[in-house]
């Protein structure tokens, strides 16, 4: 398998035009499919009532392409790989969220989040949608979100690249298996923004050890070449 990260190449307009239909109608498919997902799949539950954990890192260089306007997750520059979140999910498909508590988002907290997410605002709304289903306080919760994205090891051709590349949604996965090498093979999951890599998804027991995710989680991405913009 032969993967360069280099400048995007040109295209001659009848090619273009086949690109932009293709891309139009795969984009049209996922994100109909994930819209069925996401509004679906939600359930009002308990805290400590779930099954395993979905871990999930954004391509923060596809985020702030997308989200211009953005001064809080965008205004650092050379991001690869963030955290976006930790959540919990059940074994037959579905989610936790926003479940009652009485464990508070306490200063202590509020500081360790903000050394873990991109941005104050998303650390807040990570620990009100799914933190509070985690039956951790929100310290500790916060403290599992760093264990969890240090438990993954991100490929070599991921680190901060330097130049827009595009690879499949097969290849993506190989990278990350061959430097994971302990994941079962339907612990990985791919998210895109049409065609652009958006974020690495893996499933992770309540203890944090790999394992095959549950039912509905799955790739979302377009079976065409990814573009996976560069850090800037």
């Amino acid at each position: 398998m032969v993967i360069s990260f280099r400048p995007l190449s040109r295209r001659s307009p009848p090619a273009v035009a086949r690109w932009v239909a293709l891309l139009a109608a795969t984009a049209l498919a996922a994100a109909t499919a994930s819209a069925r997902h996401h509004h679906a799949k939600a359930h009002e539950g308990a805290a400590g009532e779930f099954d395993y954990y979905l871990l999930s890192l954004s391509w923060a260089p596809t985020y702030c392409l997308t989200h211009a306007d953005d001064g809080d997750e965008c205004s650092s520059k050379g991001y690869g790989f963030v955290l976006h979140g930790l959540w919990p999910q059940y074994a037959g498909g579905g989610y936790p969220e926003q479940c009652p508590t009485d464990q508070a988002l306490s200063a202590e907290a509020a500081a360790k989040g903000q050394t873990l997410y991109p941005s104050p605002r998303l650390m807040s709304h990570e620990w009100q949608a799914h933190g509070t289903c985690s039956g951790l306080s929100a310290l500790e919760y916060f403290r599992t979100a760093d264990r969890a994205t240090a438990s993954v090891r991100i490929p070599p051709a991921f680190d901060a690249p330097r130049a827009d590349a595009t690879l499949t949604a097969a290849q993506i996965t190989a990278l990350f298996r061959k430097a994971n090498p302990a994941l079962p093979e339907t612990a990985l999951t791919l998210a895109c923004s049409r065609a652009n890599l958006s974020e690495i998804r893996i499933c992770l027991s309540r203890d944090l050890v790999p394992q095959d995710c549950g039912r509905g989680v799955h790739t979302s991405c377009p079976d065409v070449p990814l573009q996976i913009p560069a850090s800037r």
